[in-house]
């Protein structure tokens, strides 16, 4: 096997650990600090950021260069959405201080934080003005309402209604975890004299449309110009289509006469998070180019504002980017995007697309630029997330924050590395492997199969904050994670693969890989294994049980596809089965009766545990009722857990110690597993 320098570096610093340091626990994971909100000072002196600890969530400012830091807030509600403003004078974030979520500006130099909005609905987010002197907020409202005020009165209205019907006229009627209730995300724009926001005005008003669009994406699909005259935005135009395309467009607003101009409206397919370089030159965004196909290929997009020609930045670099910002030069783009199993930060040059590596190893999140310094938070399999910085051309790279050096100290984790073997059509495919704590040369492990969602994702080196591979390695499995053909950040050929083919080629992969690590890691007992996945992993896990049931000694699933077709019908944002499946269970029936797992329950034997949120409407909760009931049936082993304040993920953390408790339970009652000690398992 071919060790990357990653897995050499992770292998050595694993031989400088504590004799007597203790295997990790869930515990352990939720009680960690966490650094978030991060940003750097425009003069790339300094950084502020949000800090989590001991349930307390505070602001600091620390010293690039020194490394001296000082505590900002104190105040019992959490900071978040931190931004600096450009003269580098104060901070500005949202906080929810007695009055609802509103925008409150700190001085640097000195006092006390003070509200710069004072709206009557929970502000969700904002972005100020390169010039501070407009802002834009995002809130919740009544699309036909003309003031804040009459939303507020449509609130009251419904929550006081005496009966609980429910009505609708079009799809979304319920939307990830949330039933439709009339409301929409709008964005408002004021002007800010003397650190205060002036009136608002609702600049979507009267349109039955979100933006930011629900349910997970933020004030990055919005921005302002450089001199602030006018707002760009992505929403979907109003229509009864929304379930089924993906033509988000970038819509720009006159913010003196209001008229709004669809930018995009050439474009067919989603085109997403619109922003300016600082000189008034560019605007930059990504876009997709197929409709309805959530997973294609984000390039990125770069218009001359003088000259009005719109072009693709690095055609030839495959990789979807999935975030990007200027850099205060106005000549460099910031962007990030996975590559290979792992998630970096790159720098481009706007006039010639040449591209230079800023972080490669590992998995960057947010980023943050000021003065040619790029402040950045990463993480990896085995390390929570941190604050690096580095000079925009990739040099003078340094960790900034060590926010958990206390708690990980006595914490051992299981050594790394990524591999590559041959898998469908004999291409290149690529996976992780994790040893366990404690390992002893010679000894053979069971091994914990984990297939990661989407289908086009990956578990990737990342520190995962509910499917943590180091977790399994702690509880003495092998742990293995194969990005099969479908993944993301190998070329986009290469996540198309899966189009159509939901149950052949990622299935070829997961034999393979799995065979081909055993082999070359003798420790790794591929003959005492547990599979477990979610979403599409969890769909795996029903496939593996029909189609190849003699392999392991147990399976996990966690709101995971039983029947494809009545999936189809019960989901909400139908573009993924469509897409995938390549139509609809009408038009193209023969492909969904081909990969539905429903389909070979009499195959079924292999000892089932299933898990589902109830409030999970992207796989709702028929899917793994449906499951469960056929292994019941079948009189195969089987459990099942629900819980019911869950959705597609299990947030809340005393549910978190319970799926793991019941996932370790399960595995070790069928792989006999009994290492590491028992407390690693709590």
């Amino acid at each position: 096997m071919k060790m990357t320098t990653l897995a050499l570096a992770t292998l050595a610093a694993a031989s400088t650990l504590p004799a007597l340091a203790k295997p990790l626990t869930i515990d352990d994971v939720i009680s960690l600090n966490k650094v978030h909100s991060a940003v750097i000072t425009p003069d790339g002196k300094a950084a502020i950021f949000g800090l989590k600890k001991d349930g307390q969530s505070n602001l600091y400012w620390q010293d690039l260069d020194t490394g001296s830091r000082k505590q900002l807030t104190s105040n019992p509600s959490t900071e978040s959405d931190v931004t600096v403003s450009s003269d580098g004078s104060a901070v500005y974030f949202l906080a929810d201080r007695g009055q609802g979520s509103q925008v409150y500006m700190l001085p640097l130099g000195g006092g006390e934080a003070r509200p710069v909005t004072n709206v009557p609905l929970d502000v969700a987010g904002y972005k100020l003005a390169p010039n501070g002197q407009k802002i834009v907020v995002e809130m919740s409202v009544w699309p036909s309402c003309k003031t804040l005020e009459c939303s507020i009165d449509k609130q009251k209205e419904l929550a006081g209604k005496k009966s609980t019907e429910r009505t609708y006229d079009q799809l979304f009627v319920r939307h990830w975890d949330t039933w439709a209730n009339g409301f929409v995300n709008h964005l408002f724009v004021a002007d800010v004299n003397g650190g205060k926001a002036g009136d608002f005005k609702d600049v979507m008003q009267g349109l039955d449309t979100d933006s930011p669009p629900k349910p997970f994406s933020g004030m990055e699909e919005v921005s302002f110009n450089s001199d602030g005259s006018k707002l760009v935005y992505s929403a979907k135009a109003p229509g009864k289509d929304h379930p089924w395309t993906t033509n988000f467009d970038l819509w720009e607003v006159d913010l003196a006469t209001g008229q709004t101009v669809d930018l995009t409206s050439d474009n067919p397919a989603w085109d997403a998070q619109p922003t300016f370089s600082s000189d008034g030159r560019y605007m930059a965004w990504l876009a997709m180019s197929r409709p309805g196909y959530e997973s294609d290929r984000y390039r990125i997009m770069l218009k001359d504002l003088r000259t009005g020609q719109a072009r693709e930045l690095a055609p030839q670099w495959d990789h979807s980017a999935d975030s990007l910002a200027f850099a205060s030069d106005a000549k460099t783009l910031l962007v990030t995007a996975q590559d290979t199993g792992q998630h970096g930060l790159y720098a481009f040059n706007v006039d010639f697309g040449d591209m230079k590596v800023l972080s490669r190893d590992g998995t960057v999140g947010s980023f943050s630029e000021g003065a040619g310094r790029v402040l950045f938070s990463k993480d990896s399999l085995n390390q929570p997330s941190d604050l690096y910085v580095e000079d925009k051309d990739g040099f003078g790279l340094k960790q900034v924050t060590h926010v958990n050096a206390d708690k990980l100290k006595d914490l051992q984790m299981g050594d790394f590395a990524q591999f590559s073997f041959p898998g469908w059509n004999n291409e290149t495919v690529y996976g992780y492997w994790v040893k366990p704590v404690g390992y002893v040369e010679g000894k053979k492990y069971p091994v914990a199969f984990l297939i990661h969602g989407g289908p086009q994702g990956s578990f990737s080196n990342h520190w995962h904050g509910r499917w943590n591979a180091e977790l399994w390695a702690a509880a003495g499995y092998a742990v293995v994670m194969i990005d099969f053909h479908g993944s993301t950040g190998y070329g986009q050929a290469f996540t198309d693969s899966i189009t159509g083919h939901y149950g052949d080629r990622p299935l070829e992969d997961l034999q393979k890989g799995l065979d081909f690590i055993a082999k070359q890691e003798p420790w790794i007992d591929a003959d005492n294994a547990c599979a477990l996945g979610g979403s599409y992993g969890g769909y795996m896990i029903n496939w593996i049980a029909g189609n190849w049931s003699d392999k392991f000694k147990c399976l996990v699933n966690h709101d995971g596809l039983f029947d494809l077709k009545s999936m189809y019908y019960t989901t909400e944002e139908l573009w993924f089965p469509e897409h995938d499946m390549e139509g609809t269970p009408w038009d193209n029936a023969a492909m969904y009766d081909r990969w539905n797992p429903a389909n070979f329950v009499k195959n079924w034997k292999t000892p089932m545990l299933v898990v589902h949120g109830e409030q999970d409407f992207r796989v709702p909760l028929g899917q793994g009722l449906g499951a469960f009931t056929a292994l019941q049936r079948r009189g195969v082993e089987s459990r099942l857990v629900v819980y019911p304040n869950e959705n597609h993920w299990v947030l809340h953390p005393e549910n978190q110690k319970v799926w793991y408790k019941e996932v370790l339970s399960w595995m070790d009652k069928h792989t006999g597993n009994t290492e590491p000690a028992a407390d690693a398992k709590k």
